[in-house]
């Protein structure tokens, strides 16, 4: 049988579900360029503009909320028209507002492009969107494949920073910027083609096996304890609090260790930890979902992002910081998507791109809120040891939602096992 033929079978666990699997991945770790680029050109448009530092920052917080407005958005449009046209889409507006940003005489063009174009209808197109895409094309192994598929992001920023940092050096971030306008046009665009076939609908579990309570969390129909909007607006806040927690060390690990006198280099290499530890994280915790349910996952990520980043405290000799930054990496990695887990165990699955987008537009208000607080914290303090707390404080309200929500949609009702009566 050719490959050909197995690919032309598009069911639920399906290889081809596979094969779009990978594609989506592909797709989200170009798309997430977005997300770090302007980070990296940072120094560059600080000189070009002739900025203050924390002027010239202000193009990665218009991005980041415009990326949170646009995965709602986004999410919408996956809902209605499927997931090929928010993706062309955000591949335009990409090229465009790459494109156009290159050309902005003033701070606030650029920043203005960058929240627009570049986050709020490009680089969001490639992420709620392609989860919750993801979750309609799995069913047995729905933990794992999510899983993957979030890790488009951190891929993002394991490979996009060197090679913008190289054409920068190279060409000047202008340039750089017209080169990314036409990889993402030239590549996001036949991609999207090969997420084209229609959503299968999942299979009905037999009667009397698992449903709800299932290893993978799948639940097409929902009786649980707690209303849907009580759901939605717990897993809002579980988004925020758990990122502001995970804010700390991603935003500020670079300063930190510049203040501890091992210089930023450093801190960077510890940065870049976190984020291949986190790809392994996120791995590992869509395999564990799979066989435990997303709830008892969430409590599980949780609780070792929390100890993980009281670690900081006592430990800030240089090697143990890179011990306790993979640590952190391999902890937080998994709580985010739980969440589209989650969502579509309660939800319906026509609402799946709106709600998962919604939730995951919370997370990065929360890491947005969190890396703004810390800062305030340190300026207030002279020292991050109240922002690592503060952080700490946090992930036990995120803690705290993820016990009540198990124990209203799991604890309070027996599971029901095969063949029982």
């Amino acid at each position: 049988m050719s490959i050909a033929s197995i690919l032309a079978v598009r069911e639920v666990d399906s290889p081809y579900a596979w094969f779009r699997l990978s594609m989506s991945l592909l797709i989200s770790m170009i798309g997430g360029v977005g997300l770090w680029s302007v980070v990296v050109i940072l120094p560059a448009v600080e000189a070009d503009f002739n900025l203050a530092r924390a002027d010239a920052s202000l193009p990665y917080t218009v991005t980041m909320i415009g990326f949170a407005v646009g995965g709602i958005l986004m999410g919408k449009l996956a809902d209605r028209y499927g997931i090929v046209v928010p993706l062309r889409f955000g591949a335009v507006a990409l090229a465009l507002g790459y494109g156009l940003s290159s050309q902005a005489e003033t701070l606030w063009q650029f920043a203005l492009l960058q929240g627009l174009l570049v986050g709020m209808l490009g680089s969001s197109a490639s992420f709620g969107p392609v989860i919750s895409d993801v979750t309609h094309w799995f069913q047995r192994r729905r933990g794992i494949a999510v899983a993957i598929g979030a890790s488009g992001s951190y891929l993002a920023g394991t490979i996009w920073p060197p090679m913008v940092q190289y054409f920068v050096d190279a060409y000047g971030w202008r340039d750089t910027h017209m080169i990314i306008a036409g990889i993402c046009l030239c590549t996001l665009l036949p991609l999207s083609a090969a997420l084209r076939a229609r959503t299968p609908t999942a299979p009905v579990p037999a009667p009397g096996t698992l449903s709800g309570t299932a290893a993978g969390g799948v639940q097409e129909s929902y009786e649980g304890a707690l209303p849907r909007p009580a759901v939605q607006g717990l897993l809002l806040v579980a988004g925020i609090s758990c990122c502001v927690a995970m804010a700390m060390p991603q935003v500020h690990i670079v300063a930190y260790c510049g203040d501890l006198g091992y210089g930023t280099a450093r801190g960077a290499e510890m940065l870049s930890l976190m984020l291949a530890t986190g790809i392994v994280s996120r791995l590992l915790f869509g395999w564990i979902a799979d066989r435990i349910g997303a709830l008892p996952t969430l409590l599980l990520s949780s609780v070792m992002q929390g100890l993980s980043l009281l670690l900081f405290l006592p430990f800030t000799g240089l090697f143990s910081l890179y011990a306790v930054s993979a640590l952190f990496g391999l902890a937080q990695g998994g709580i985010v998507p739980t969440y589209a887990l989650i969502v579509r165990r309660v939800f319906p699955a026509a609402e799946a791109g709106t709600r998962v987008g919604l939730v995951l537009s919370a997370t990065l208000l929360g890491m947005a809120l969190g890396g703004w607080m810390s800062g305030k914290i340190y300026d207030m303090t002279l020292s991050y040891d109240a922002a690592f707390l503060n952080g700490v404080a946090w992930n036990l309200l995120n803690l705290g939602i993820a016990l009540f929500l198990w124990y209203q949609l799991d604890g309070r009702r027996p599971a029901r096992v095969a063949g029982a009566a």
